[in-house]
């Protein structure tokens, strides 16, 4: 993978991947332990010996050396300090590989750039490359983030199944003959997640007046005739690629307000989603559904400034992939959309005393138009 650097003799990461999502897209290789990669005039990983053979196999990286090639642990013997030692490595393999001025990301570690610098090395923190690239995804991270997806609708049905079948007394859901609760939903999704290789660092199950705050985690005793905002971000364990999806619904009776609600955030959805294509700006998509909004008697935070709390309060989307969150955002601030761009629509509205409604799809970016990754039905009121 050949990077633009002209003003810098490599690119250089030193982190681990499991949480890294550029260290993972740049090498291909998941451990949860530091490892360095060094882009110059060929990609190289320095890695520890024990990892070794897994990132020979692993790594789409060819050039995979072993830390013990410099001395790491004739270097913990005599410096009796681990960040000492591994710090001193890399700069032995640095100057192996005879570059001067190294270029890295802005979270490089502040210490290493600082011992970096006054072993001579130039050190310049700049935006990442990896960032831009991984906006734009291929077919087989396409396909992957599909995967995802399928597994998050599934998991969705299965939470939708018990609701559907649960009773209702004293204005609360009851299954089993017991109250049924955010948290019971929220393990039903779980456990599907796990059964078709996905999982999600986090499944918001937010009911009645506490579904007005966009991401409250949700707990205690679902209500009938109140919104339950369900929001999952499914990612497959194999290929690391997340899914995003959020769905409002209703067991009973929702009221006049509530369904107002969701007939505005359903069409001003579907009105972004029509325009989305190769070349519109995030911040066209953003104002497509502001205008639906506003026009529908809403406020928006368009153009606020100061505490906004309550009505549209929030971007209308932004990149899934590696990260939840990644480049490009639906926002005021969002630049052109290219195809291959995957991205969330999510428009939503949230007031303190009547709960929250949002919708969320995963669109990937065509040339005339967009695919829509999210198939699942979209219904306010489930019986």
């Amino acid at each position: 993978m050949k990077l633009n650097l002209p003003d810098a003799d490599a690119y250089l990461m030193v982190s681990e991947s499991a949480h890294s999502a550029d260290m993972y897209y740049a090498t291909g290789f998941l451990a949860h332990d530091s490892f360095i990669y060094l882009n110059s005039k060929s990609e190289k990983l320095l890695i520890s010996d024990m990892e070794l053979g897994r990132a020979k196999k692993e790594s789409r990286i060819k050039d995979v050396l072993p830390t013990s090639e410099f001395g790491i642990m004739e270097k913990l013997r005599a410096l009796k300090d681990i960040d000492s030692a591994y710090n001193g490595m890399i700069i032995e393999f640095l100057r192996k590989e005879n570059v001067k001025l190294v270029a890295v990301p802005y979270n490089f570690p502040v210490y290493l750039a600082d011992v970096m610098r006054r072993d001579g090395f130039d050190v310049v923190p700049v935006k990442s490359p990896f960032r831009e690239m991984r906006e734009i995804k291929n077919e087989t991270e396409i396909k992957a983030i599909e995967k995802a997806q399928r597994a998050g609708e599934q998991a969705l049905e299965d939470a939708l199944s018990v609701i559907r079948k649960a009773t209702i007394g004293n204005g609360v859901l009851w299954y089993n003959n017991a109250p049924l609760k955010a948290e019971d939903v929220r393990s039903i999704i779980e456990t599907s997640l796990l059964s078709h290789g996905c999982e999600a660092p986090d499944v918001i199950v937010a009911c009645g007046q506490g579904s007005g705050d966009p991401h409250w985690h949700g707990e205690g005793e679902l209500h009938a005739g109140e919104p339950i905002v369900i929001d999952m971000v499914p990612r497959s364990k194999i290929e690391r690629y997340f899914s995003d999806m959020t769905r409002t619904v209703v067991r009973g009776n929702p009221s006049e307000e509530i369904k107002n609600m969701y007939s505005a955030v359903r069409e001003a959805q579907a009105a972004a989603i029509a325009k989305i294509k190769a070349g519109i700006t995030g911040n066209e998509v953003h104002n497509i559904v502001c205008d639906v909004l506003e026009a529908r008697g809403y406020e928006t935070a368009r153009g606020k400034t100061g505490v906004f709390t309550q009505g549209f309060i929030h971007s209308t989307g932004h990149g899934v992939g590696l990260d939840i969150h990644e480049g490009p955002n639906l926002s005021e601030s969002g630049k052109e959309l290219k195809a291959g761009c995957v991205v969330t629509v999510e428009p939503g509205l949230y007031f303190k005393r009547t709960g929250g409604v949002r919708l969320e799809d995963v669109v990937v970016v065509t040339a005339n138009g967009c695919k829509n990754l999210t198939i699942f039905e979209k219904n306010l009121v489930i019986e």
